[in-house]
């Protein structure tokens, strides 16, 4: 049986209340929502299958299915990736692909084709009708289109949606579904020029589709995308009172978006090495500087969880060392590890799961203090400690054995003055370099660096505080 709750911390602003419950109404209700989100994927999955095949053929469709397939796995574990500081849900993944590779893909063949027809008739030119498409229609439509699912996100899961990179991770993986589609087509078409013409080999259609799409630039799509989701991000960070910031971000990042789609998409119409000039000069710059600002902020949220945690700790909800290893994605590893070795594959989820809940903890607080949480914090962090306190006893020791093998070592030194009197000159005294315990240092012969004892020793942690091991008797890794 768990002892009773420690108390909880004073919320940051003054007490919050909760908003008062309403009777939902029959649409209202997650089932029919989730049915009605269902049904309209399916049906938009159904839809754009038959087309793309219809344009590629059977053959077609299948060559260009098993390549477009081979950077799926890849970009999606790039963004899980960067996701692994608070992980957001797999169904808020799974709906973003889906929506990317189904209705936005649905929604872009028929606008595109629709738009580049109207023109084409209106102008009597189509060559100019397909320039035109290609360089403004497409870039507004398909962003439009796959900005919706991060819009969705952002409005019905807002707990899971709270910075940069979510919004980064959710635009990402909506926009990997997108190309997904999109290069089944590109690549079955091309698939299908080369049976008319006999090509093959490395000269064909498809082997330069496949070079330009797949190996140059699988990352062209989620880049774009990437820059609406930073939007919303920025939103997301915003206060309640930024009533204009929320309001004017998420179509900045929209609108920049659309610029460089339509400078990539128009890079063919500057001359022969158009293209080449385009991806060396933006893409590549901006793909580098994308990705050095997501880690940037995922550095950032390990640093908020370091320093947003203590106090939890001080409350006695957390063990001392947990906010140090709680903010180190390599003791969360070892942590994960050592209670699966020690308990099995449950307790390396349970441990995964008490990570997750307190770096939403602490992103939760850091919100708090900036007057940024929301009405519901006081209930939002009463669920958080709850789940927290549930997985303790698996988690605690295994983030403590974490915190021991990660600790920077510090090294010990010795006084560089001699110490008499009752003390001696440091010789024989039993304590480390001669220094006395009225000094409130601690015993017992000094090591040559410290941080954590090693495994089994007892007494005080040498200059951090932290508590030491054995585990006590009811510790179930020494059952």
């Amino acid at each position: 049986m768990s002892p009773p709750y420690p108390p909880y911390p004073p919320h940051p602003g003054g007490p919050a209340e909760g908003a008062p419950l309403r009777h939902a109404h029959w649409w209202q209700r997650k089932g029919v929502r989730y049915g009605a989100l269902i049904t309209l994927l399916t049906l938009s999955g159904l839809v754009i299958l038959a087309l793309v095949r219809e344009q590629t053929g059977n053959e077609g469709f299948f060559v260009g299915l098993g390549l477009a397939v081979l950077p799926v796995p890849l970009l999606i574990a790039a963004f899980r990736w960067l996701d692994r500081v608070e992980p957001g849900p797999w169904r808020n993944l799974v709906f973003a692909f889906a929506w990317g590779a189904c209705a936005a893909a649905l929604i872009a063949i028929v606008a595109n084709s629709f738009a580049t027809r109207w023109i084409a008739t209106a102008t009597a030119d189509p060559t100019s009708a397909d320039t035109l498409g290609a360089t403004v229609i497409a870039p507004i439509v398909e962003e439009s289109a796959k900005a919706a699912a991060i819009l969705l996100v952002f409005l019905f899961r807002r707990r899971d949606f709270t910075g940069l990179v979510d919004g980064v991770v959710i635009a990402g993986v909506t926009a990997t579904g997108f190309a997904f589609t999109e290069n089944i087509l590109y690549l079955g078409t091309a698939f299908g020029t080369d049976q008319l013409s006999g090509d093959s080999g490395i000269a064909s259609v498809t082997a330069a589709t496949f070079f330009v799409r797949i190996i140059m630039s699988p990352f062209a799509h989620p880049l774009f995308t990437v820059l609406t989701g930073i939007g919303f991000g920025l939103a997301a960070l915003s206060g309640d009172r930024q009533r204009l910031r929320r309001a004017l971000v998420p179509p900045a990042g929209l609108l920049l978006a659309m610029g460089m789609h339509a400078l990539w998409n128009g890079s063919s119409t500057f001359g022969e090495f158009g293209f080449f000039a385009v991806y060396a000069a933006f893409m590549v710059p901006a793909f580098g500087l994308l990705t050095w600002l997501v880690v940037w902020t995922r550095q950032r949220e390990l640093r908020t969880v370091r320093e947003e945690l203590p106090v939890y700790a001080a409350a006695g909800w957390l063990a001392p060392a947990e906010p140090y290893a709680l903010g180190s994605m390599r003791a969360r590893r070892l942590a994960r590890e050592y209670a699966g070795r020690h308990l099995g594959r449950p307790a390396a989820r349970a441990v995964a799961q008490y990570e997750a809940y307190a770096t939403s903890l602490a992103f939760l607080r850091h919100r708090g203090r900036r007057g940024r949480a929301g009405a519901d914090f006081v209930v939002r962090e009463r669920e958080l400690l709850n789940e927290l306190w549930r997985r303790k006893d698996v988690a605690r020791p295994a983030l403590d054995h974490a915190a021991r093998m990660t600790a920077p070592p510090v090294r010990v030194t010795a006084a560089p003055w001699p110490l008499y009197g009752v003390y001696g000159h440091g010789q024989g005294t039993g304590q480390p370099h001669g220094l006395p315990t009225a000094f409130g240092l601690p015993q017992g012969p000094a090591p040559g660096y410290y941080g954590y004892p090693a495994a089994g020793q007892t007494g005080p942690a040498y200059g951090y505080g932290y508590p030491t091991g054995p585990y006590p008797a009811a510790d179930p890794y020494q059952s």
